[in-house]
């Protein structure tokens, strides 16, 4: 799944520099490494025949969470699927779905998990990958959880449909995806109807029924069941965080749309973030014209980088028509200079060039889009959506989505900003800098369970954009999210900071903070996914209304479908305790 990232901490310093100075030098993406063993041969009693199983080991995004020696397989269909985990489930083991563990969070495995360790990895990448066109109208496709985004939305491309948003990678696998409601950027501009098929929330909300290993009392062992949209049951696991093995799932498409995507870098931050009722180029007038922009700010400097969006039937004159994702190779291969930087930065000893580097990133972005000609690109939606490859800079980052109305979104924005600038200048000038990556602003509409067209459709029970019953007038999610280099002194410091600022700031009366999954969160003075409170109340909490505490109601459904908790692990734990 998308996610699985260690604790945070300032353990195995010299890994995490060591992975880091790799990547910055090489620009190479490290498979996982196995040794495959056939299951007659493995020390694993009664494991499923025919089912190919692997000594594997796993590391996220960063590399700031690995793991050596698990055992893994990968099931050939869904029947398989059920067959390891009710092995799993006989022999006391735990079980986690792993796709291209391109996540930052420990939801898939936490730090500290052993060589050996009762742990099984599904791999759903080499099989589950299955795609069909379910249905046309209205239109309906069937995917293997395995797929990437890239192959579902070159399918979805070749049929004549598209989505409105989706994450930037094309490297996700479309069930890790699912589990942690991913996202891109898009908010209806002024005037604009939403397209049938289509959906300004997460890609959570596109589905229309989904297959998932739950546990069935009469059977005494766990089965294959589907859920539709309308079911309570079905809802939690729309985002179920880890917590559930899905294995295919049908979701709504409509017609695909042509985008242009500009990018501008000469608008200051002073404009661009500026106060609630400010003239000039504000976010939200970019909003209102074109309904699609996200913010890459680098830190130190005072020019964003911003693509904006816009839906483009025919090609614009000044736009170049791209045939392919990923038009922007000065951000998927890092330049040698910027990559010096990274390996001075990462070895601990020149934090202090955080400003350099900001500044070099911008300069390589103004200079790359000129020299590759994308400053201005046209075609198919998945062209200009998916710019992300693995060869990236991979950074940590800390992540949450502010539920609000849209004519709050400038107002959130500028607050966010102004303490963001305020703090990272106060720790410049003790000689800290605890951020040399980039904030990133996107903004997205919330979980409309109309958008799917299905009769009694619920909203995803645990996605941050579920929309608030009483607060109708919420409709539109700010989402926030700050990167830095992994082991950056007094990172984990200033993150806490600035989440007690948006849980303190965004508490419910007039908007709402809630953790993006996939990201970095509840922080301490030393690690992520550490503070006790946050985990245990803060965010609970923030999905109650006027209902109740849906969260409970949510676990108490996880609980139902796995009872023996096959699908956990220790950080999951305490989170659904």
């Amino acid at each position: 799944m998308c996610g699985g990232a260690g604790d945070g901490s300032s353990r195995a310093p010299f890994s995490r520099r060591g992975f880091l100075l790799t990547a910055a030098a090489s620009l190479a993406v490290g498979s996982q490494a196995v040794v495959r063993i056939p299951a007659a041969a493995a020390d694993l009693p009664g494991f499923p025949a025919g089912v190919d199983v692997y000594r594997s080991g796993y590391r996220n995004w960063v590399g700031d969470i690995t793991a050596v020696g698990l055992w893994a397989c990968a099931p050939r269909d869904g029947d398989e699927a059920v067959a390891v985990v009710n092995w799993a489930h006989r022999q006391g083991w735990t079980v986690r779905g792993r796709g291209s563990s391109h996540g930052w969070s420990p939801l898939t495995v936490p730090e500290g998990v052993a060589a050996g360790a009762p742990v099984l990895l599904v791999d759903t990448a080499t099989h589950l990958t299955g795609l069909a066109l379910e249905s046309t109208g209205p239109a309906a496709v069937r995917a293997g959880t395995g797929v990437t985004l890239e192959a579902f939305l070159g399918f979805l491309e070749g049929h004549g449909l598209g989505v409105t948003a989706c994450p930037a990678p094309g490297d996700l696998p479309l069930g890790g995806a699912l589990a942690v409601d991913a996202h891109g950027t898009a908010v209806p501009a002024l005037g604009e109807q939403r397209l049938p098929g289509h959906t300004y929330g997460s890609l959570s909300n596109l589905v229309v029924s989904l297959t998932a290993v739950v546990w069935d009392a009469e059977a005494d062992a766990y089965v294959l069941r589907t859920f539709r949209r309308e079911d309570p049951e079905g809802a939690v696991l729309l985002a179920h965080l880890g917590r559930a093995l899905v294995t295919e799932v049908v979701l709504r498409a409509g017609a695909n749309t042509n985008l242009r995507c500009v990018s501008r870098v000469d608008v200051p931050v002073g404009e661009l973030f500026a106060a609630p009722g400010s003239d000039g180029r504000t976010f939200a007038s970019f909003l209102d014209e074109s309904g699609r922009a996200e913010a890459i700010w680098f830190a130190f400097t005072d020019h964003p980088w911003l693509k904006v969006w816009s839906v483009a039937p025919r090609r614009p004159l000044l736009s170049r028509h791209v045939t392919s994702p990923y038009n922007y190779p000065f951000s998927d291969n890092v330049p040698t200079l910027v990559a010096d930087l990274v390996g001075r930065i990462a070895s601990g000893a020149a934090w202090y060039l955080a400003p350099v580097l900001g500044n070099a990133q911008l300069d390589a972005a103004v200079l790359g889009l000129t020299a590759t000609l994308s400053s201005d690109i046209w075609g198919p939606s998945k062209n200009t959506l998916l710019y992300l490859k693995p060869t990236t800079l991979r950074e940590t980052a800390n992540g949450y989505a502010v539920l609000t109305s849209r004519g709050q979104v400038q107002r959130v924005v500028h607050e966010f900003t102004r303490f963001y600038r305020e703090r990272l200048d106060a720790y410049a000038a003790r000689g800290r800098f605890p951020v040399n990556g980039q904030v990133e602003i996107r903004v997205t509409g919330l979980d409309d369970p109309a958008d799917v067209g299905v009769t009694g459709a619920l909203a995803p029970s645990l996605s941050a954009l579920r929309p608030r019953p009483d607060r109708p007038e919420w409709d539109t999610a700010v989402w926030l999210d700050i990167l830095t280099l992994p082991g950056t002194p007094y990172a984990p410091e200033f993150y806490r900071e600035v989440e007690r600022f948006l849980l303190d700031t965004y508490d419910g009366g007039d908007a709402l903070a809630r953790v993006e999954w996939s990201k970095g969160w509840a922080y301490t003075d030393n690690a992520a996914w550490s503070d006790a409170e946050v985990i245990g109340t803060a965010v609970p909490a923030s999905f109650g209304d006027s209902a109740g505490p849906s969260w409970d109601r949510a676990a108490a459904g996880l609980e139902r479908l796995d009872p023996h908790r096959v699908f956990d692990n220790p950080f999951l734990s305490r989170l659904f305790p």
